[in-house]
């Protein structure tokens, strides 16, 4: 019998349910950030340049240093590249 708080699962949201924090969700963001990254040159440079570094670095596990994905690293450099070229086309 069940009562109040005694419910039949016991850690509904353990590491085995949802899955690892290594997997696909670092690939993922890698892709997002490629995509992002390579349509931020020929449109919405200043807004999509952002958030392919930021899906890089989230891809790369959020640490500059060990292994690193050639995916995430792609993303992080393409969506700077467009970020500093969003800014230079709109002041200069």
């Amino acid at each position: 019998m069940t009562g109040f708080g005694n419910g039949t699962r016991r850690n509904p949201r353990s590491r085995g349910r949802m899955g690892s924090g290594s997997g696909p969700d670092r690939a993922t963001l890698g892709i997002i950030g490629l995509v992002c990254a390579i349509a931020g040159f020929f449109t919405l440079g200043i807004i999509l340049g952002p958030i392919a570094v930021i899906c890089g670095w989230l891809s790369m596990g959020r640490r500059w240093t060990g292994s690193r994905r050639a995916m995430a690293v792609v993303a992080l450099v393409l969506g700077a590249i467009d970020t500093l070229a969003a800014v230079m086309w709109t002041f200069f």
